[in-house]
């Protein structure tokens, strides 16, 4: 597959464009490190290929963006179609956005994840996907997550209705569901190393490293505190601390969680060489999940990353050890027998989440 045919399932499949239509590609410049020239330059050439009218602006990146700059929402007033090839589109996913327009944040950052299974594979299969899984979680009695390192989590789902709890955005690629309410949960959970942003502000110290294995345990969706050595522990609260204080928001509110659904999701860096960038494209793969902390919203300000989950949805584990299986859903063959895109895409996942991406053992082990 190509890159062209990733714009293409953006375009019509994501934002539902018809010929004739006005689109504004709403763009973040590659010198910010974070999107690649060759993703807008893909995006705008198909667009005018399929007949649309097409606006590109410049909307740069500021770190503290709280809300839409006016002359941007003039703008989006005079189109149908909003892309945002910006992470301005990303940290304004859960608020409000203009009324009757559809608004595409993409988080296909480069032209190879455009290009591959991640950007290709059928948006109407990974929608129908994340649909299902949000509503088998609405309906489960018992949600109880492991992961190799330690984590240990687990409680009775309490999803917000079909109005509230998502972004205000249509997400391309599709690769999370609606983020699950913790404070109906209580565990440990075993963080990758570190602590890292959400998107939702850039900030100094966006990162702190850890040493050794740091467990987090909170209980009905309160921090309680952190594990490991004395270093890394005091690490962690003082990073709590500086982000809480400085933003203004509650320390220890633990709001809420979500895996990735979208085995194209394969992101080849390394972590550590960009972790804003590997927090904005990494979290769609299934070997990931995230909560959202600090911060009595989603998603929050800091969150926790956990490799490669289990997660037992009453009792079938429906991810195990990194692996998603739809199969194991009601329904979710189903889905697979009518995008068979979609299912050579899970029959093959992409191991790579810039963690431990040489062996990825545990989740080979789960797919043997």
């Amino acid at each position: 597959m190509t890159a062209t045919a990733g714009a293409r399932n953006m375009l019509l499949n994501c934002a539902n464009a018809r010929p004739g239509e006005r689109v504004l590609i709403a763009y973040e410049p590659p010198e910010f490190g974070y999107f690649d020239a060759r993703v807008l330059n893909t995006v705008t050439r198909v667009a005018h290929d399929i007949g649309l009218r097409v606006t590109t602006v410049n909307v740069g990146f500021d770190p503290h963006a709280r809300s839409l700059p006016e002359p941007l929402r003039m703008q989006i007033e005079k189109v149908d179609i909003v892309i945002f090839l910006a992470r301005l589109g990303d940290q304004l996913r859960f608020r409000a956005m203009p009324e009757g327009k559809r608004i595409v944040v993409s988080f296909a950052l480069d032209v190879g994840l455009l290009g591959s299974g991640f950007g290709t594979t059928s948006h109407t299969a990974m929608v129908a996907l994340k649909d299902l899984i949000t509503e088998t979680f609405a309906q489960a009695r018992s949600v109880q997550v492991t992961c190799p390192n330690g984590t240990e989590f687990g409680g009775t789902p309490h999803m917000p209705d079909t109005r509230g709890g998502d972004t205000n955005i249509l997400r391309f690629p599709m690769s999370v569901f609606k983020p699950v309410p913790a404070h109906s949960f209580s565990g440990k959970v075993a963080l990758c190393g570190f602590l890292t942003g959400t998107g939702s502000h850039y900030y100094e110290g966006y990162t702190v490293e850890f040493e050794g294995r740091v467990l987090a345990h909170f209980r009905q969706g309160r921090l309680l505190g952190f594990g490991g050595s004395a270093r890394d522990v005091a690490a962690a609260n003082a990073h709590y601390d500086r982000v809480a204080t400085r933003l203004g928001v509650d320390r220890d509110c633990v709001h809420s969680w979500h895996a990735g659904i979208h085995p194209g999701c394969g992101y080849e860096q390394r972590a550590s060489e960009n972790y804003e960038r590997w927090s904005g494209a990494a979290f769609g793969n299934p070997r990931l999940l995230h909560f959202h902390t600090c911060g009595d919203y989603a998603p929050g300000e800091i969150s926790w990353n956990v490799l490669d989950p289990t997660i037992l949805i009453d009792g079938v584990p429906v991810w195990e050890n990194g692996v998603f299986h739809p199969s194991r859903l009601a329904g979710g063959q189903g889905i697979l027998d009518r995008y068979p895109d979609a299912a050579r895409i899970f029959a093959h996942p992409d191991a790579h989440v810039g963690l431990r991406d040489q062996d990825a053992p545990s989740m080979l082990d789960a797919m043997s």
